[in-house]
């Protein structure tokens, strides 16, 4: 497990116990299973995006303060110039970069997933609100409900991620940008 990732489970550990709350509590809450959430917390296991911003809502903090030890400081804008974005390399296939990581109460995530070409399918997951993607670079193949998408550069899809989903590259390395809005009630 690689040290950012190491470093977002010993801030989930650190304000869970300030907070005073049971690994059951924060599980519970954030609508894992007690064995992935444990997992996650002793960084044994990729914990997908969807469950880093559920047990931060739970944690009361904004996801930032989980991927970077800071809060967001930007109200009216914030730039992130190129390369400069919050990155987490979830595995060795697959890392995420936050555009708006440093924007105060977003409503939408807007990020660039770097995807290499892997021999197993993606692990699917699901979330509330909405999902974009936009394929900057190779091709991707996006899985909902057991379909099957291939998107090459320039494609876009957009869908209700409350349906089991998951991307994974088509071609040795791709690159697309994937913003999400939680905001919704749905789940």
């Amino acid at each position: 497990m690689n040290d950012k990732l190491k470093q977002v489970s010993e801030r989930i550990v650190e304000l869970r116990e300030i907070l005073e709350l049971s690994r059951e509590e924060v599980a519970e809450k954030s609508g894992l299973s007690l064995s992935d959430y444990a997992a996650y917390e002793r960084a044994e296991a990729d914990m997908p995006i969807s469950a880093l911003y559920a047990v931060a809502s739970v944690l009361g903090v904004d996801p930032t303060v989980l991927l970077t030890g800071e809060g967001p400081k930007m109200q009216t804008y914030t730039i992130v110039r190129q390369g400069n974005g919050a990155t987490v390399e979830r595995y060795k296939e697959y890392v995420f970069t936050s555009l708006a990581f440093n924007y105060i109460d977003r409503e939408m995530e807007p990020m660039i997933v770097t995807l290499e070409k892997k021999e197993r399918p993606p692990h699917l997951v699901t979330h509330r609100g909405q999902e974009f993607n936009f394929v900057l670079e190779g091709s991707i193949a996006v899985l909902i409900d057991g379909h099957r998408f291939v998107l090459n550069a320039g494609d876009s899809i957009y869908f209700d991620p409350t349906h089991p989903h998951g991307q994974e590259s088509v071609s040795p390395r791709s690159r697309f940008l994937t913003v999400i809005n939680e905001t919704s009630t749905r789940l």
